[in-house]
């Protein structure tokens, strides 16, 4: 009796310590995430994926870890892209993998849902045989995305950039705007919320840069200066908003 419960006293310790190191790392991770989107360093979002990758490792039955290593794995993707083609295709392809496991673990998870939705979005890039292979995995998870997030203004947000990506006029590019001005309000109401020590608070000034995107491709020049310059406000580092208000500053 006595040999059984202390097995069950070192099995529980060992638990609570696995769970008590899972969260650092979870917390390291988080930090250099926010470190890395600040910077747009591909390098840090390396480094946070790692973390995460790592506290994965002790608990594999976290949702919000492998949540966090897919975004992670998602905004390496975004700034290898332009100069590093396959070692983005390889974040692209990691990032869906944790995404899927999280989806896994928990069904429900309207960022997770709406990250994938873009990943196979991405993956179609104009081709059409691509379309129809990957085009009901978009629909599916943007469908998912809305339902359990409605009102999630990263949710909001990716809809959106999928909007503006693959608007074929004007009509569409409206759409698109919608969809990111009503990120934009949820965003607003989300910063005045204290932040929960996990939870995701990425994504306002990007949307900011993609609205001035979408009103430059609607030739709408002062307002997309206007977000232009509240984006580069919040995220000096943000080239995609330093291009655009280069271009509409100088007509080009």
């Amino acid at each position: 009796m006595i040999r059984t419960l202390l097995f069950a006293w070192l099995a529980v310790s060992l638990i609570a310590r696995a769970d008590d190191a899972a969260d650092k790392l979870v917390g390291a991770g988080v930090a250099e995430f926010n470190a890395a989107y600040q910077a747009w360093d591909a390098g840090r979002f390396a480094t946070a994926a790692g973390y995460f990758r790592q506290a994965g490792a002790k608990d594999p039955g976290s949702a919000v870890i492998f949540y966090w290593r897919g975004a992670a794995l998602f905004h390496r993707m975004l700034q290898l892209r332009d100069h590093d083609p396959k070692a983005a295709d390889s974040a692209m392809d990691a990032a869906m993998e944790s995404l899927e496991a999280a989806l896994d673990l928990d069904a429900n998870h309207a960022e997770s849902h709406a990250l994938l939705g873009t990943l196979y979005g991405m993956k179609i890039h104009g081709g059409m045989l691509r379309a129809i292979r990957y085009g009901p995995s978009v629909q599916n998870h943007r469908k998912e995305a809305l339902r359990c997030g409605p009102d999630n203004p990263r949710v909001r947000y990716l809809l959106g950039t999928c909007l503006f990506h693959t608007a074929k006029d004007d009509a569409g590019r409206r759409d698109a705007l919608k969809s990111l001005l009503y990120a934009e309000k949820l965003f607003a109401e989300e910063a005045k919320r204290p932040a929960k020590p996990l939870e995701p608070r990425w994504g306002r000034s990007s949307c900011r840069t993609f609205i001035g995107r979408t009103y430059e491709s609607l030739r709408k020049p002062t307002e997309a200066a206007d977000y232009y310059r509240m984006a580069l406000a919040e995220h000096p580092a943000d080239h995609e908003a330093k291009a655009g208000l280069a271009r509409v500053q100088t007509g080009n």
